[in-house]
């Protein structure tokens, strides 16, 4: 089979680049011919640069053309989206029916019905657009504090609801948990074209050295307002129990040099370290405030034996199941919080369980060969669905 990736390649490096690189990767092992067109956010520098983006952002000639070429050069079997948003705009799907080439996007996150793509406002969970006039996150600034880019964008989400988009120019939507897809549906996407696949990742069966000396916490992400840094501070103010915060973003330099003794922050790391400090931890935290997709790091946390910490929200609360492979606590209360991480820390043997039990939930949902098989599967029944209707 032959498929041809797109994707809106972001500044900086995150989970839908590294999800798609592994599909990718993966269809290549087995045999497939995984093309990959991107186009860069790089070249967004000057203000007429940004201007151009958002008077474009609901639909670009310009990227269709782009797109039709990249058909005409791959020939692909099916076109796998992972990400359109600024530059490529919904317009490449046009390109895609003229060719007669069925169309699967992946919905990583939740641009499509929620300007500010995260369903939260001034660090609480907001839903208002998810059936609602895309236009409030105007008045709020959801798009990054921008009242221009919030009114390109909600013009965006409003324009391709009002024209039916998602249910008349995309023939299969991949989601990454359940959560999600009741999400999307809530938002009029057409129930039948909705279908889950987690992400995965490769690691090895796991060592019984990986359990020696393990110790503490581990926090992996962003560091930002919506992943709870914040809460989970506050939590561990007056903890004596090891935590190691690896990552970087806006809230690095607040914290960096504040905390000594059990916190110590690392900075941003790369896989293999990342992969290094789940080996030597009991468990991860994830106090995230917002829904999340689906965070590689809650799977590479299972794949590592490592139970999860986690807030009772969203795709976490779905993932992580409570008292099996790992703990809920409430979102935004440092008191939950730390009593949930000091029962972890006083209950080794349990939490080493949990840990067994988040390889077993890695071994039977999430390894390269079980996302093969769903991937495989969603293309094909794609192809034969779209052939029908078109025969």
């Amino acid at each position: 089979m032959n498929i041809l990736f797109i994707h809106n390649v972001y500044r900086q490096h995150g989970g839908e680049d590294t999800v798609l690189q592994s599909e990718i990767d993966l269809l290549s092992l087995k045999g497939h011919q995984a093309d990959q067109a991107n186009q860069q956010n790089n070249h967004i520098q000057t203000f007429a640069d940004k201007i151009s983006v958002l008077k474009n952002v609901i639909y670009s000639h310009q990227s269709k053309r782009w797109m039709a070429s990249q058909i005409n050069l791959s020939k692909p079997d099916i076109i796998h989206v992972h990400n359109f948003f600024p530059l490529l705009t919904p317009s490449i799907y046009d390109a895609c029916i003229e060719a007669g080439v069925p169309v699967v996007q992946t919905l990583h996150n939740y641009r499509t019905i929620c300007p500010g793509a995260l369903l939260m406002r001034d660090g609480k969970i907001c839903e208002k657009c998810v059936t609602g006039l895309p236009y409030q996150a105007v008045l709020h600034r959801c798009y990054r504090n921008s009242i221009p880019g919030s009114w390109a964008v909600a013009r965006m989400v409003a324009y391709h609801r009002k024209k039916k988009t998602w249910k008349n120019k995309v023939d299969c939507f991949i989601v990454l948990t359940r959560f999600a897809r009741n999400k999307f549906i809530e938002a009029g996407f057409p129930v039948e074209k909705i279908i889950v696949k987690p992400n995965f990742c490769e690691v090895p069966q796991m060592e019984s050295k990986w359990f020696r000396k393990r110790e503490g916490a581990l926090f992996v992400g962003r560091l930002s307002q919506e992943k709870g840094l914040s809460t989970m501070l506050d939590a561990w103010h007056d903890l004596d129990i090891p935590l190691r915060i690896a990552g970087g973003g806006p809230l690095f330099d607040n914290h960096h040099g504040k905390h000594d003794g059990c916190i110590k922050l690392l900075g941003q790391i790369d896989n293999e370290l990342v992969a290094e400090e789940m080996k030597k931890a009991a468990f991860l935290a994830m106090p995230s405030e917002w829904y999340e997709g689906f965070p590689m790091v809650l799977v590479e946390s299972f794949a590592h034996g490592l139970p999860v910490v986690a807030s009772r929200l969203g795709s976490m609360a779905e993932i992580v199941q409570d008292g099996i492979t790992g703990l809920h606590f409430e979102p935004g209360n440092p008191q939950d919080l730390r009593e949930k991480v000091q029962w972890m820390y006083n209950h080794p043997d349990a939490c080493q369980q949990m840990g067994n039990n988040a390889r077993k939930e890695y071994e039977q949902k999430y390894t390269p060969e079980k996302n093969y098989e769903m991937l495989i599967d969603i293309y094909q029944k794609t192809i034969e669905n779209y052939e029908i209707r078109h025969s």
